[in-house]
């Protein structure tokens, strides 16, 4: 499988700087505000999505400071968005640490949150990246509309494929599309390209939700994962939208009847996820997958060999193989 650490190669240096630069615009004079930053920064995660900013940046141009400023807003967003999902999921746990709204609580939860996208807004606005400014509002904007369509379907348990898709576009895939896009805009201005690198994240994010999606079906022992987590919180993913579109009447409203119920025991999601892989939910999801994978593929064949295409081609098959 792909490593991290060889992904981050060609620009590792980079990745180093941006860690001080993003801690410079986190300070701020409030201690509650202090301890709670410290807290995030010192538990951060794998940082793909700087990540992702940098190699697109590289594969497009030369690095400089604009691209500090996009990865850090990227960065800003992605954490004020996972401090609100917390709140909105009433999360006790991010990361295996505890939650914001766990240790304090929501209220306080929410305002970082607020506070970090704040932050965000002010450093397009404070270096003139007004064409940032817009790539990531959009992906807000995006983003809300999905989690709140996912909201309303999963109420009602009416859930298609042609539903799943938008909401994966509009949740994870607008935020990695936000990150190449505004990666590559960092470095250039060219409309074609810029238009490539959204088209790549978003890609990689749909490939991306889908292998995520997959893992909730997989053994806890290999993912690290609690198996069945999204069906607990009554989410349906692809693996079971495609076997119940297909399934008889009377079995669909079974296996509806056991995903809507609150308490759900170690031996329904059984049932559940045996239902999911008989009917080859788990293939077919796979397939699907696999489509995004190569068609992320295909974009960064467009360009010319670099280490950073190479990275970035590394980074697609890390999204589709990786175990947690």
């Amino acid at each position: 499988m792909p490593d991290l650490a060889n992904i981050r190669k060609p620009v590792s240096s980079e990745m180093a700087l941006f860690e001080d630069y993003f801690g410079k615009t986190m300070k701020s004079e409030i201690p509650l505000l202090k301890i709670i930053v410290n807290y995030i920064f010192r538990r951060k995660g794998k940082q793909m999505r700087p990540l992702l900013v940098f190699l697109a940046a590289k594969l497009n141009g030369e690095i400089a400071e604009p691209t500090y400023v996009a990865a850090t807003f990227i960065e800003l967003l992605h954490t004020a968005s996972l401090v609100h999902d917390d709140v909105v999921d009433d999360a006790e746990e991010r990361r295996g640490a505890l939650s914001i709204n766990a240790l304090w609580n929501s209220k306080i939860a929410v305002l970082v949150g607020d506070y970090m996208l704040s932050r965000g807004l002010l450093i397009s606005i404070e270096k003139n990246r007004f064409d940032m400014l817009e790539i990531v509002s959009e992906a807000v904007k995006s983003m809300s509309e999905g989690e709140l369509l996912q909201i309303q379907k999963a109420r009602k348990l009416n859930i298609k494929e042609e539903d799943y898709f938008k909401i994966i576009r509009s949740k994870t895939a607008a935020l990695l599309a936000a990150c190449t896009a505004c990666g590559a805009r960092s470095v250039t201005s060219d409309p074609n390209r810029i238009r490539s690198m959204k088209e790549l994240g978003e890609n990689i994010g749909i490939a991306f939700q889908i292998r995520d999606d997959l893992l909730d079906y997989e053994v806890k022992g290999l993912t690290g994962k609690v198996p069945g987590n999204d069906l607990k919180e009554k989410k349906i993913t692809l693996p079971l939208i495609h076997v119940l579109e297909k399934a008889p009447l009377r079995e669909k409203k079974r296996i509806l009847s056991i995903v809507g119920n609150g308490k759900k025991s170690g031996s329904d999601i059984s049932e559940v996820v045996k239902f999911v892989t008989d009917g080859g939910g788990l293939k077919y999801a796979g397939i699907r997958m696999n489509e995004f994978r190569d068609k992320a593929l295909s974009i960064l064949d467009t360009y010319p060999e670099s280490d950073a295409r190479d990275s970035l081609k590394e980074f697609v098959h890390y999204t589709t193989s990786r175990n947690k």
